[in-house]
């Protein structure tokens, strides 16, 4: 029964994309990866519990340090490349529950894509992805008049006028070039 409840806990959770599994590194299970959050420490933080891939297997954090722009993260009792090598290319998530709320005006990426895009109340398009950039966050968006993918730059108030979850729904401002 027991078994039950927490595979019914497990369907109901959010879950927030943290990172993606890059690679292994070294012999002892140590696993490279591109973080997706700014909140490194906190989401890795030893002893917290990580889900690996779409069927969200729990992991629980042994050992996390950066290496060269990544992350080398271990897993409790995953201390062997042969028992961490089958995860490679998967993404990394952080329930929801377990996490601080966001600020007003913070998304989580994975909430941002897709989206609906508006351009002075007219539907344009799509947000395929989100994807980092090395001033701000861009929004990979898919224009439907053209079937061309554009960036957008994720600067509230500049570049984007309104962000909607519940409508799903983001307007984008009206600048020539921009879409």
């Amino acid at each position: 029964m027991n078994n039950h409840l927490f595979f019914y806990i497990i369907i109901c959770m959010e879950y927030v994309i943290i990172g993606k599994i890059a690679n292994t590194f070294g012999i002892k299970g140590e696993l490279k990866v591109a973080s997706y959050t700014d909140f490194v420490d906190e989401r890795f933080k030893k002893g917290s519990v990580v889900y690996v891939g779409e069927d969200h297997i729990p992991f629980t954090v042994k050992n996390h340090r950066e290496h060269k722009g990544f992350l080398l993260v271990s897993f409790k009792d995953n201390e062997d490349i042969n028992l961490v090598e089958k995860y490679k290319n998967m993404m990394i998530y952080k329930s929801k529950d377990d996490i601080r709320p966001l600020k007003k005006g913070e998304y989580y990426f994975s909430d941002l894509e897709d989206l609906e895009v508006y351009v002075d109340g007219v539907h344009v398009g799509k947000v395929l992805k989100v994807e980092e950039g090395i001033r701000a966050n861009n929004l990979r968006i898919l224009k439907e008049e053209d079937k061309k993918e554009y960036l957008v730059p994720f600067i509230i108030g500049v570049f984007i006028e309104n962000v909607d979850l519940d409508e799903k729904r983001i307007d984008v401002v009206k600048m020539e070039g921009l879409l």
